[in-house]
């Protein structure tokens, strides 16, 4: 059995008053895996993310991400934790707009002190493997929709983490453009790269992943296989 990238143990999390964002949630994600956390707005999916990202410390549990406790770590420690170990690609995309697309990638690369030649070369891999050469030169704002989330994609890969996270990664796109991302989801994944989709949406998870994880009020209350 494959060792896992994500453990989650007895996780919680509160924000001032009212009920906890998380309660005892434990969670393990092998390498390989392609799992969807599914869930309305509200009930911690964000919050999850968040913690797994190590963008949010929880109140209770451990969370350890390719070895590392992420838990203990400070802000210093977190920033380098996501360099070498989490992409992360947003529904909005989060790209430079006066930036090229080639510039946009190379970035995570120029932050991990990567040298120039093989952040040139990853980039080139990237844009040819996702399908955006020829937009290497162009600008955010004269792709598409699909496009975008391609190139945030190839940015979130630069550095070749042993995980991407996906928070709602075809929330700002039309039904083709989200086809086309959650296509290019599931062809990364079957090449090897762990990926966690954080979703309210089940055909996306259906599309892209292998386990679905639902979450209501703060509680994981189901783990479920994907049946194709």
């Amino acid at each position: 059995m494959t060792s896992p990238v994500i453990e989650l143990r007895d996780v919680g999390r509160a924000y001032d008053e009212g009920p906890p964002a998380l309660s005892g949630a434990s969670l393990t994600v092998r390498a390989g895996e392609a799992v969807a956390i599914l869930g309305p707005s509200g009930s911690g999916k964000s919050t999850l993310l968040n913690l797994i990202a190590g963008l949010d410390r929880p109140d209770s549990g451990t969370v350890t991400v390719n070895g590392t406790r992420v838990d203990r770590l400070g802000e210093a420690g977190a920033a380098r934790y996501r360099r070498a170990s989490v992409g992360m690609v947003f529904q909005f995309f989060n790209l430079l707009e006066d930036l090229t697309v080639a510039d946009n990638i190379v970035l995570p690369s120029q932050l991990a002190g990567m040298g120039r030649a093989a952040a040139r070369r990853r980039t080139a891999e990237l844009l040819e493997t996702l399908g955006i050469d020829r937009h290497a030169n162009a600008y955010p704002g004269r792709l598409s929709g699909g496009q975008r989330q391609r190139v945030a994609v190839a940015r979130a890969l630069m550095n070749r983490p042993p995980l991407l996270l996906a928070d709602e990664p075809t929330g700002a796109l039309d039904r083709a453009s989200g086809e086309d991302v959650a296509r290019l989801l599931r062809d990364l994944n079957a090449d090897g790269q762990t990926v966690v989709v954080v979703t309210h949406d089940l055909e996306l998870a259906k599309a892209c992943t292998s386990r679905t994880v639902e979450l209501v009020d703060g509680h994981i209350v189901t783990d479920t296989a994907v049946s194709r």
